[in-house]
């Protein structure tokens, strides 16, 4: 059976990763959304793309949860945006609301999915769709590290000069304020990072890396990013459907691994067609693991308000 991917959720983030995901010849692609038209329009739009950019795959656009049936994957994006003056944390209560309606309705068509979670609060909604579908852990993920490291490379080649493929970035942690760039473990061209740029550079890019969203929710005014959420989420389900055996930072269920438990964190993890085939454990510092700490305790008291 070729490979079916729905995204649920058809507004920019959603879209962008409908069409990330149809650039990659992914087969059957459906893009819901409850707002008559939406998904419908912007579907035709990307299939004919086709012709321009060499792909080919079927991209349905939808109000019907029934077309998702025997989905491998899952991307849900529905839930409100940040607006400016918002923390993601603002926005529990009404997206998980919003999630339960779609986890309950995505199962219902595809008992065997994988859940791939782009809402925010990011931790908190990966957890609330895990312990609400009941779906095994491996098979509920994240997508916020991913995309959290690719803003600290960026940030990197920029103050470094170098070409954006010249810089690895690691970022663990939650999806928030309590982020964890490790910038002794990133590189640039293979050197350490801390050998590369002096200590007030790397701050800068600390800072400008846990506050990456805000930066741009603030430039927007009307609304939050959205290419590089919607690319790091088509990436993901890509390399669990084509089953790569990936290392990418996910937000997973942590039972022991770190110290942490019962808590969905973002940490490296191999993806394949089971989902979360493996979490990685790095060699962290005192200090990084009680910051990877601290942020689990924070996840999992916003847990307690839902």
């Amino acid at each position: 059976m070729k490979p079916k991917i729905s995204v649920v959720g058809a507004g920019n983030v959603g879209a962008q990763c409908a069409f990330r995901l149809a650039q990659r010849n992914i087969p059957e692609i459906v893009l819901l959304d409850l707002v008559p038209g939406l998904a419908a329009g912007k579907a035709l739009d990307m299939s004919q793309t086709g012709a321009i950019d060499g792909f080919a795959s079927n991209i349905i656009g939808t109000t019907d949860y029934q077309e998702t049936k025997n989905s491998n994957v899952a991307v849900i994006t529905a839930g409100l945006a940040r607006k400016p003056g918002m923390s993601r944390d603002d926005l529990i209560s009404k997206n998980a609301a919003i999630i339960s309606d779609v986890v309950q309705n995505v199962i219902k068509h595809s008992p065997n999915i994988i859940l791939l979670i782009v809402t925010n609060p990011l931790d908190v909604m990966t957890y609330h769709a895990l312990k609400l579908s009941g779906l095994p852990k491996n098979r509920v993920l994240g997508m916020a590290p991913l995309l959290d490291a690719a803003r600290m490379q960026y940030f990197i080649s920029q103050m470094a000069n170098a070409h954006l493929k010249e810089v690895y970035a690691e970022v663990m942690g939650s999806h928030g304020d309590l982020m964890l760039p490790i910038s002794r473990l990133s590189t640039v061209q293979g050197k350490p990072l801390t050998a590369v740029l002096s200590a007030e550079q790397i701050k800068q890019i600390e800072e400008r890396t846990t506050n990456g969203g805000a930066e741009i929710v603030n430039l927007l005014k009307t609304g939050s990013a959205f290419y590089a959420p919607g690319s790091a989420a088509a990436k993901m389900a890509a390399a669990i459907v084509n089953d790569t055996k990936e290392v990418i930072n996910s937000c997973c269920y942590l039972e022991g691994q770190y110290g942490i438990t019962d808590v969905c964190i973002g940490v490296p993890a191999k993806l394949g067609r089971q989902g979360v085939a493996e979490i990685k454990e790095l060699i962290l510092s005192d200090a990084e693991i009680a910051t990877l700490r601290k942020a689990a305790a924070a996840v999992k008291e916003l847990c307690g308000k839902l």
